[in-house]
């Protein structure tokens, strides 16, 4: 199924006393780059969690961020440093016996003269979290878990945005489609009236120079042959043809419907050159116009 190369997924469980939250949302790359965000203490587990992506997305600027909390302090000593608070009270002592004031340590705010505890415990260092050791192997399945969660869900709002692409860029390939059609139907008349107009000219300026008449209109046709677009409008037709093959496939085909493309319009600008004509000419304009619409979105697809 084709996928757009933005999406967003996101996933939340509660697993052995943690709160693990995983987002995941991408932007348009022409390959795939993934920048995760995770605490630097379980960073060994970004080498794992960027082969499960790779799994399911080929392309795109993804950032995967991670979140793990501990549920109401569990798995976690907190301690006072004591010897950082006793370092705090003896400078705060020291500096009231140079200042001759009588500040200390009270649990009072009325008292103007003190220092407060909750002042105190703002103070850096003054607590120590000890994180009590686990199985990383546990968590390691745990975060993964929720990550394939909130793939899925990226996953399937890429086909969702996919689809979309798949019918607007349909509707533009049915349009050229027409324009085609119409192209078949005028170009031969208009090769044949081309041919007419030459042998005219030919004749009038040749006519007097005794080259037989019936080289002249060979001379003609030849030149107007390659007026002919029979060979552009069956190329044309053709990648149309791999275009819709391709938005019914699954996988990355981003970069394949991009060439394709950029044939379509070599073949659309080799029209318009061959034929000048007003009405052909509107017709080519509109097509190269869908063909643009058309290149836009395939840079939405994976």
């Amino acid at each position: 199924m084709l996928k757009s190369m933005t999406g967003y997924g996101r996933a939340e469980e509660k697993k052995d006393g943690r709160d693990i939250l995983v987002e995941i949302k991408s932007v348009n790359s022409r390959y795939l780059e993934q920048n995760i965000r995770i605490n630097r203490n379980y960073s060994y587990l970004e080498e794992d969690l960027k082969s499960l992506v790779k799994s399911k997305a080929a392309r795109g600027k993804l950032e995967i961020i991670v979140s793990i909390t501990l549920l109401e302090g569990k798995k976690a000593d907190i301690h006072v440093n004591e010897e950082i608070v006793k370092g705090y009270l003896n400078a705060m002592s020291e500096y009231n016996q140079k200042q001759e004031n009588s500040y200390h340590l009270a649990m009072d705010e009325k008292d103007s003269q003190c220092m407060h505890w909750a002042s105190l415990l703002q103070l850096p260092d003054i607590f120590r979290v000890e994180k009590a050791e686990y199985d990383e192997e546990e968590l390691r399945q745990d975060v993964l878990t929720v990550a394939e969660q909130a793939l899925n869900a990226f996953v399937a709002m890429r086909e969702t945005e996919g689809e979309k692409l798949a019918e607007d860029i349909q509707n533009h390939l049915q349009f050229i489609l027409e324009k085609i059609a119409i192209i078949e139907q005028e170009a031969p008349n208009l090769t044949e009236k081309y041919r007419e107009r030459l042998f005219a000219k030919l004749l009038e300026l040749l006519g007097n120079t005794g080259i037989d008449e019936q080289r002249i209109l060979t001379e003609a046709a030849i030149f107007s042959e390659k007026t002919a677009v029979d060979e552009e409008t069956v190329r044309l037709r053709s990648h149309l043809s791999q275009m819709n093959a391709l938005l019914k496939t699954n996988g990355s085909i981003g970069r394949k419907l991009d060439f394709i493309v950029q044939e379509m319009n070599r073949e659309v600008n080799t029209i318009g050159s061959k034929i000048q004509d007003i009405t052909i000419t509107a017709i080519v304009v509109d097509m190269k116009s869908e063909i643009e619409k058309i290149r836009e979105q395939i840079q939405n697809i994976e």
